[in-house]
């Protein structure tokens, strides 16, 4: 008796791949800006934007670090998806069980988009060459990035 789990196919779904995730990334950061903008404004003033500091003081690491963490981390554990990735119609899983991640994952995940960024952004780069568009954090973590095959192209047609 064999100890390996079948492997189910699932020609309804995709890897996603680079382009859709860097635009995906995209949107996340832009809902990121529109949330901390105000708050971080309002505790340093508009020469927060232009401080030379690496970190303003605890806010800052609250709202520009934190923050970002624990509702990334929250929104794949709870959803699989950011909001970029609600835009693509894309999930984060694990990679073996196709569920959604635990705690554990996710963390890794998150941790490991700073290892994809080591090397001048390689470790995302990796999504492109990929058989399963796994990038250097997907491959720690376990993940992979997926979404529902387009039922397009659908045939073109013409009235006479």
């Amino acid at each position: 008796m064999s100890t390996q789990a079948a492997v189910v196919e699932r020609p309804d779904m995709e890897y996603v791949g680079f382009w859709p995730r860097v635009g995906a990334s995209i949107i996340d950061a832009l809902v990121i800006v529109i949330i901390t903008f105000p708050p971080l404004t309002m505790v340093y003033g508009w020469s927060h934007w232009t401080d030379e500091r690496f970190i303003a003081g605890p806010a800052d690491v609250l709202l520009s670090w934190v923050f970002p963490a624990v509702a990334t981390v929250w929104l794949w554990v709870k959803t699989g998806q950011t909001p970029g990735k609600m835009v693509i119609g894309a999930h984060v899983v694990d990679a073996d069980t196709g569920q959604r991640l635990s705690v554990a994952k996710a963390i890794v995940r998150y941790l490991g988009y700073f290892v994809s960024m080591l090397a001048l952004l390689l470790g995302y780069a990796w999504v492109g060459i990929d058989p399963r568009k796994q990038g250097w954090h997907d491959h720690m973590a376990g993940t992979v990035v997926i979404r529902r095959r387009p039922a397009w192209p659908e045939p073109v047609a013409f009235r006479d």
